[in-house]
This record gives structure tokens, C-alpha cells and sequence, in this order.
């Protein structure tokens, strides 16, 4: 049987780990060129002329400018923050790097730091890859479902249940059909005008999320949301869409970036 070409992708082991970022130099180097890849640029004014300096150890940025003084760490995710940059680029590769996820506990064991200290990095970590991914839109073809996230409750059980939260999933498909991206956007219920919503920010293409909106607005729902190997023909469902509906469109605009 061939490998998986996604499970056995390459990543990035501990000892490259070590030998790119093993120092606080090295660290800082790094985040230092993704910040400023060409030029010093001053986040009051936008200004490059500046000078630096050191203090305590801590190398600042002054614009000529404003005269305001920046350090490489200011307005990042590291911002007054006291861990070493090491121990944040360890974390960055350790909660990137688990394909199922890495819980703070274990965490707080790979980088010697109380359990609340490993808690608040993971979820820093978190809440900046998903703001990250929040501005990708969807484009060429996208097949979309619904679902409900939820456990086992007192209450009204299955769909509309005040326990559950109704979430849209959608895929973006290169020419080959295979998956390049994916959404997960929970939504305040599945309605058709909800979901019309939803689908002006989620995709790329004018044209569309014309014909999403439009579909919704005539059937008024969503179907229940099935587990498939394959690609599902389409089933017709009361007051749903069309399971594995289609969206194509051909975007002019190619940056899958807002």
C-alpha cells in the first residue's frame, strides 16, 4: 500500500529544533527577520531611519522620527513576557508539531514551566494561529456541511438541542480533488439567512457565494452532516441543501488572504 503523502510529510525534528533556535541569539535573529524581513519599519509612524541601542542586556529600536523605542518582542505574542525566547519556539514546534493535538499538561513536562504558565502559552499559541487562519477565504471549488459539537446532556437531544453548537465545515479542493483547506465556523443556528452570511467572509469568489446565497435562500437549511471515504451523490433532504453541493467559481483574485 503507498504512503500517505500528508501523514509522512516532513516536519521539523528536535535536533533542527536545537541547532536554529537552541539560543536566545539565535531566537532573536529569527524573529527579528520575520518582523522586519527587508527594513526596521517604526509601528508608531512607519518610519525606518532609526538607531539602536542595549540595555540591560535587551537590544531597542529608536526611530529617528518619533523617537519612540521598540524592542523585537513589542506587540508580538511574546510581549512582556518573562519566559526565554527558547522556551517559546520549543512550545511553537511542540503544538505545531502533534498532529493530535498536545495537551498543557504534557506541555508543562517538555519545558520545565508550572502547569498554569504551560496552560496560557498553549492557549496564546492557539488563539494566534486561529486569528491567523480567521483571514483565509476559500476559493475555486468548496464543498461544505454542517454538523453539532456537543456531549451527552440532559435536555432536548439531537438537532437543536440548547447543548449542541451547529458549526459549518468547508474544504477548498484543488483540480485533482484533493483538500487544501478547511473551515470550521460555528454559526448561531442553520438557517438559510445564517448561512448566506456565512458564506460572503468564508469564500473568495464573488460568483460563489452568489450561488450559495441563493441556494440557501430557496431551500431555507442545511442537511445532516454524514462521515464519507468517497464523494457522497447528492441527497435531497426536507428543507435542506443538496449533501456534497458543489460551489465552484473561477476567482480572479488568487490570494487566499484578507
Amino acid at each position: 500500500m503507498p504512503q500517505n503523502k500528508i501523514q509522512f510529510q516532513p516536519g521539523m525534528s528536535l535536533s533542527e529544533l536545537i541547532e536554529r533556535f537552541g539560543t536566545e541569539a539565535l531566537c532573536e535573529a529569527a524573529l527579528e527577520r520575520a518582523r522586519w524581513p527587508s527594513r526596521f519599519v517604526c509601528p508608531q509612524c512607519g518610519e525606518s531611519v532609526h538607531c539602536t541601542f542595549l540595555t540591560d542586556g535587551r537590544k531597542y529600536w529608536q526611530c529617528a522620527h518619533c523617537r519612540a523605542q521598540t524592542t523585537v518582542r513589542s506587540g508580538t505574542l511574546f510581549h512582556a513576557s518573562k519566559l526565554p525566547l527558547t522556551k517559546w519556539f520549543q512550545a511553537i514546534c511542540l503544538v505545531t508539531q502533534n498532529k493530535s493535538n498536545i495537551s498543557a499538561l504534557s506541555l508543562k513536562r517538555h519545558l520545565g514551566v508550572c502547569y498554569r504558565t504551560a496552560w496560557r502559552i498553549k492557549h496564546k499559541l492557539l488563539e494566534a494561529m486561529a486569528e491567523s487562519e480567521s483571514r483565509r477565504l476559500l476559493k475555486g471549488v468548496v464543498m461544505a456541511d454542517d454538523a453539532y459539537l456537543g456531549g451527552v446532556h440532559a435536555g432536548k437531544p439531537g438537532r437543536g438541542s440548547e447543548n449542541k453548537v451547529p458549526f459549518l465545515a468547508a474544504v477548498e479542493l484543488n483540480d485533482e480533488g484533493h483538500p487544501q483547506h478547511v473551515r470550521f465556523d460555528p454559526i448561531a443556528d442553520l438557517t438559510g439567512a445564517s448561512m448566506a452570511n456565512w458564506a460572503g467572509p468564508a469564500r473568495s469568489c464573488s460568483l460563489g457565494h452568489r450561488r450559495l446565497g441563493e441556494l440557501l435562500r430557496r431551500r431555507g437549511g442545511c442537511g445532516r452532516a454524514r462521515r464519507h471515504h468517497r464523494q457522497p451523490a447528492p441527497i435531497e433532504r426536507p428543507g435542506g441543501v443538496r449533501m456534497g453541493q458543489h460551489l465552484h467559481c473561477q476567482s480572479q483574485d488568487r490570494d487566499p488572504w484578507h
